[in-house]
């Protein structure tokens, strides 16, 4: 099965998760950007989206003041974010929304160079996350700040993680919920029993959302985890070196123990 037979439908998951999307959690996405870049506003900056998804960040960061170029591989991606231009910035002209791929570097040489690079959770599912950091990085400017994040390496577990996915991706959808039953067992499981001893067993489920910086609600974590594919990680050591070999300064990171992302904040300051 090649990986574009078997490629997670990301803009799908996307779409359900605008229908449920309110100024308050566009509010937790602004605040997120900046806490994470250090400014309260990003007036007079060009920031690029690798990979827009759903496009709150996007939108987060015109609300903010910048000059926001929106990009996504998923056709149905570019759709959420285009939706969400015409939900609230209908004629905002500082704010271009498009279909690309961080891997087609003849695409990417078009776009001139931003102040802030800003990919979140992405290059990790093109299938060539490497090749992916090195094409972001290319659209960053002497003086720019790259804001990123990648599913942290696991070893073996992560390993068993690529193996859940392939097989989510590979049946039928019917047949899915036989693969998110166990691994929504296997991720909250624990939660829902602590939750219950303490007397309202669905407290963390009903507060997730209101709780992420990121505004995201726990079942389109669940399924965007279970079935993101293609699916690959990397050690914070290994994004550090690669991006400090590239004349960047790490000023900010956020790592994890478990399966999630590790976020990353690096400046580059060449004249």
């Amino acid at each position: 099965m090649s990986v574009s037979e078997s490629r997670f439908d990301f803009g799908k998951n996307w779409q359900r998760f605008l229908m449920r999307l309110n100024l308050r959690r566009i509010g937790l996405a602004e605040q997120s950007l900046r806490e994470n870049l250090g400014l309260e506003m990003l007036n007079g900056k060009a920031f690029i989206d690798v990979g827009s998804g759903s496009g709150l960040f996007s939108l987060a960061a015109r609300r903010l003041g910048a000059r926001v170029y929106s990009f996504d591989y998923d056709a149905e991606s570019v759709a959420c974010t285009a939706a969400l231009k015409q939900r609230y910035a209908l004629h905002d002209d500082r704010w271009s929304v498009a279909q690309g791929s961080i891997l087609d570097t003849e695409y990417l040489s078009s776009l001139g160079k931003f102040d802030i690079v800003y990919s979140w959770g992405v290059l990790h599912h093109t299938g060539a996350l490497w090749a992916a950091l090195e094409n972001a990085i290319s659209l960053a400017a002497p003086i720019s700040t790259l804001y990123i994040a990648l599913y942290n390496d696991q070893g073996r577990r992560s390993r068993k993680w690529l193996r859940i996915k392939r097989m989510y991706n590979g049946l039928p959808k019917p047949l899915r919920i036989f693969v998110i039953i166990p691994a929504f067992i296997r991720l909250w499981g624990l939660t829902f029993v602590r939750d219950t001893l303490r007397g309202n067993p669905l407290a963390t489920w009903r507060s997730y959302a209101d709780d992420s910086l990121r505004g995201m609600d726990a079942w389109t974590d669940i399924i965007d985890w279970v079935g993101g594919y293609p699916f690959e990680v990397a050690t914070p050591e290994q994004v550090v070196d690669f991006c400090v070999q590239r004349g960047f300064r790490l000023i900010k990171i956020r790592t994890t123990s478990g399966h999630g992302c590790n976020e990353f904040v690096f400046e580059r300051r060449t004249p």
